[in-house]
């Protein structure tokens, strides 16, 4: 196997994997039906978003540190 070494300083890139699992666990910031998009509450869309940016900084990591 080939294993490849990461730059010096690179493994900060890794606590960006911390943002969509805090902004998951802070449940009082998004437990509330107000305001609602396209009739679909805050709580609901809050979490979407968080899958996406999850998604979003996952790719931005893997890029960073490969």
């Amino acid at each position: 196997m080939d294993h490849k070494k990461h730059k010096p300083g690179s493994n900060w890139w890794f606590l960006l994997l911390l943002v969509p699992f805090v902004g998951t666990l802070w449940v009082p910031f998004y437990n509330s039906a107000e305001p609602a998009w396209a009739g679909i509450p805050f709580f609901y869309w809050y979490q979407m978003l968080m899958v996406l940016v999850g998604a979003g900084i996952t790719a931005i990591v893997y890029f960073a540190t490969e």
